[in-house]
Formats: structure tokens, C-alpha cells, sequence
């Protein structure tokens, strides 16, 4: 396999003083998939819950862990209740990064802009402080739903999801204190586990990458205020995508490299760009239990014109407050409609949602209560995710393959009459809710949406 690897990428990477070109052709000579997830603090409190065969913490990011196999995640419940996300343990370094700027203690508003298919995102979300406000905005309509879908399994009320150019951000100068900018890129970092990327990489296509990059920070950076934070990353290992980008940030957009220490332990490789000697991270698959990932981390020095918000007054809100708190810890959240949909958002951030409606097309907003249809209300399947659900809601327990079928949407051999329970009930397994019934006198009716259901294997 190393005879295949593309001698132009590994020309460039022999500049590199850092760069063992043997010890690198010999880790791509097998292709091999490391398994990794991350829990969702908010869900569960430890690892024991999930039955998966751990081998050794991920160093680099909080309740972060390796397994020793892939699982079908697919078939677990737990998966699909919020409880854990499987993520490429290299780009979790973010968690790590948004500690030592001491994100997590603060209220900020923060900007993940290349965010399908979510995994970022819900590692943003649960490093942030949860008075922040997280915008997650995908640009490809096709993807955008997988990312709404995963952020309401994370069960947080405090992301908006939005579906724009990047472009449209450059309307919100100054607005955001956090970007987190994952840009597309040629991917050869993805070759260790993933031989079949190796065909499609070219020079052309690093030079396409770079150009798009570059687009997609030119038009939006300036939403970024004074003193703000870009996080910027890529699963490339060429100079073109990494840090050539960086020296051009900084030469265009006043910005400057900032560096966080990083344990000699853990395998990175901290590298400098050419022109400004701006520190940068490259993680290499034969240094350390992860892909190809780079990141650098800039703050922006230029005074920004800043998005005001002195315009925005409070809409008249026709929501009815009350129902909310019937199925919700709504405290510091605030009720509203789309269309016939009932929502709830932080109250701090209704002004903040207004400009945004204004400005960028939102997916979604908040956590979804429910549908109202005349005096009935129909709970949505966000509710049953949320880490605000109410504990004291009718609910059941179910086994593993009664737990499977609910989530193929299929029925399910439950003993209605010695569970005493009707109307509106929500399932869980293992503690953990996975979605609505609808308990009638001689049936029952399984609500998971049938968009999202699993199918058999």
C-alpha cells in the first residue's frame, strides 16, 4: 500500500522536519478503523452504562473513550437515545482546545459553520457552558436534516440549526465570540482508514479544496468579533489546506496565532506556517490512536463593525406559556410557535433568534414541544430527547428487542393492562427515553417517526 500512496502528498510532507515518511507508509499499509465515542454527560454519568468493550480514555477529550471492536450502532437504543456519539477520536481535539480558552466557564455565542453531521456540534454542546448559544449551520440542504437529527438526540434548548451559504453569515458582523470551521478538504487524512479516498485524491483537487476554503473564511469571518476565537480544521495533511490557509488568515483578516500547550504524551506534532510561524496541530495515524487532523487556533484583532441588536424588539407571542411546563422543565426558557408547532428556546437568547430569523434560513430552533390540533396536543419526538423533560411523565421500560421494534416502528408485545397506562406515554431503555406511544383501550400506536426509523439487518 505505501507504493500507493500519492508520491505528490508525500513529497510535500518530506519538507517536514517532524515527518517519518517509513513510519507513515507502514501504518497505511493496513487499513484500519479505530472506534471511538464520546457520552453525553447530560444522559449518562459514566461509561458503565453502555455495554461496549472500552480500551483506554481518548487523552485529549473529556468522557471521550476507544472500543476495542465496532459495534453496530445501529442496534443499540442507547445509540439512538442521545446517550453517546461515535466520532473520529482525532477531531475531538476540539474539546480539549475549547477547555483551555476556558469556554466551558463562560456564556458565549458560538458559530460550528461546516457542521454536518454533527458530531462537532454535539462535542461544542457539551463543552460549552450551557447559557451559551450555539448556531450549527450545514450549507448542503441534503445534510442538514442528519445534523438537526443528531443535535435533537444530544437533547439540548439552547441550538439553533440553520441551512446557509456561508456567505449569509457575513450579515452578522461581530456577532459570534466562537467559529468553529471544519472546511472541506481533500481528505488525506481519511486514507489510513478509508483506502478507497486515496483514488480521488489529486493536486487539482487540494487546490479546488483550498480555493473553496478560502471562500467559505472570506465571507464569514468577519462575523467574528474583536477578541473572538477561529478554530480552524481540516482532515487534510497538505500545507495548501492547513497552514498556508492560516498565514493567508492572518494576512488578510488581522488575526493571530494562539498557542495552547499540549502534553508531549499524547503524540501530537506541533508544527509553525511558513510566513508567521503561527502554531499549528497535525495528528499522524502512526504517532497516535487517531486520523489525520490539523487545527490552529486564531483571535482576531481587528475592530469589527458590530451587528446591532438595539433594533430588535420583542415579538407579540401568541404561544400559550402554560403548556410547556406541563411536559418540560421550562425555567429560563421561553414558548413560542412555528406554525402549528409549539417550541421552547432560552428566554436570554429570544431577541438573538429574532435577528437570526432575519437574517438566515433556521431549520430548527430550540427543542420542538408538540403539534397543537384544535384542544389536542400531540407531543413531538424532540420532547421525549430532551434533558428538560419532565421526570414525572407516564412512561415504560422496555426490553432490548421490544426496545428494536420500537425502533424499526413496528409493534410491540406489551401487556397494556399490567401496566395500567393511557394516552400519551413515552419508552425507554435502560432509563434512557427513545420516543412517544399512544396507549389505547385495545392497542397501542408507536410514534417514533418513521424518517428517522432503523432498518432490520
Amino acid at each position: 500500500m505505501s507504493n500507493i500512496l500519492p508520491n505528490d502528498l508525500i513529497n510535500s510532507l518530506k519538507g517536514d522536519p517532524n515527518f517519518d515518511h517509513e513510519a507513515f507508509a507502514a501504518i497505511h499499509d493496513q487499513e484500519k478503523k479505530t472506534t471511538s465515542i464520546r457520552i453525553n454527560p447530560s444522559k449518562i454519568e459514566n461509561i458503565d452504562k453502555i455495554e461496549f468493550d472500552i480500551d483506554g480514555s481518548i487523552p485529549w477529550c473529556k468522557n471521550a473513550y476507544y472500543l476495542s471492536q465496532r459495534p453496530i450502532f445501529t442496534l443499540d437504543p442507547l445509540y439512538h437515545g442521545g446517550c453517546y456519539y461515535s466520532q473520529e477520536a482525532s477531531s475531538m481535539f476540539i474539546d480539549y482546545i475549547l477547555r483551555e480558552l476556558n469556554f466551558d466557564t463562560q456564556s458565549i455565542k458560538a458559530l460550528d459553520l461546516c457542521a454536518a453531521p454533527g458530531g462537532k456540534s454535539t462535542l461544542i454542546n457539551s463543552c460549552l457552558d450551557h447559557e451559551s448559544l450555539l448556531v450549527c449551520n450545514e450549507i448542503l440542504k441534503s445534510r442538514v436534516n442528519i445534523l438537526s437529527d443528531n443535535l435533537i438526540r444530544w437533547g439540548y434548548p439552547n441550538v439553533v440549526v440553520t441551512n446557509n451559504d456561508p456567505s449569509a453569515f457575513g450579515r452578522l458582523p461581530g456577532y459570534f465570540d466562537l467559529m468553529i470551521v471544519d472546511a472541506p478538504c481533500s481528505g488525506s487524512g481519511m486514507f489510513h482508514k478509508d483506502h478507497s479516498a486515496i483514488d480521488e485524491w489529486s493536486l487539482a483537487n487540494v487546490k479546488l479544496c483550498s480555493e473553496r476554503q478560502m471562500r467559505i473564511l472570506g465571507q464569514s469571518v468577519s462575523a467574528l468579533k474583536q477578541g473572538g476565537y477561529l478554530l480552524y480544521s481540516t482532515c487534510s495533511y497538505s500545507k495548501e489546506e492547513n497552514e498556508q490557509i492560516v498565514d493567508w488568515l492572518i494576512d488578510e483578516f488581522e488575526v493571530e496565532s494562539v498557542k495552547v500547550n499540549v502534553s508531549q504524551d499524547w503524540g501530537v506534532v506541533v508544527t509553525a506556517s511558513d510566513q508567521h510561524k503561527a502554531t499549528c496541530y497535525r495528528f499522524y495515524p502512526h504517532l497516535l490512536r487517531g486520523e489525520g487532523f490539523f487545527l490552529a487556533v486564531l483571535r482576531k484583532k481587528r475592530e469589527e463593525g458590530t451587528f446591532s441588536m438595539k433594533k430588535m424588539k420583542k415579538e407579540k407571542n401568541s404561544a400559550p406559556q402554560d403548556i410547556a411546563s406541563k411536559w418540560i422543565n421550562d425555567e429560563g426558557l421561553y414558548s413560542f410557535l412555528q406554525n402549528d408547532t409549539l417550541h421552547v428556546f432560552p428566554v436570554k437568547y429570544e431577541l438573538d433568534l429574532q435577528a437570526l430569523r432575519n437574517v438566515l434560513y433556521i431549520r430548527n430552533a430550540g427543542t420542538e414541544i408538540g403539534t397543537l390540533k384544535g384542544k389536542e396536543f400531540i407531543p413531538e419526538h424532540d420532547l421525549a430527547l430532551s434533558n428538560r423533560i419532565r421526570k414525572d411523565i407516564p412512561s415504560i421500560s422496555l426490553t432490548l428487542d421490544q426496545a428494536q421494534n420500537y425502533l424499526r416502528k413496528e409493534n410491540m408485545s406489551i401487556d397494556i393492562n399490567a401496566e395500567n397506562l393511557r394516552g400519551w406515554v413515552l419508552v425507554n431503555y435502560k432509563g434512557t427515553n427513545l420516543g412517544w406511544i399512544k396507549v389505547m383501550p385495545n392497542r397501542i400506536n408507536n410514534y417514533y417517526p418513521k424518517e428517522i426509523r432503523i432498518a432490520n439487518l
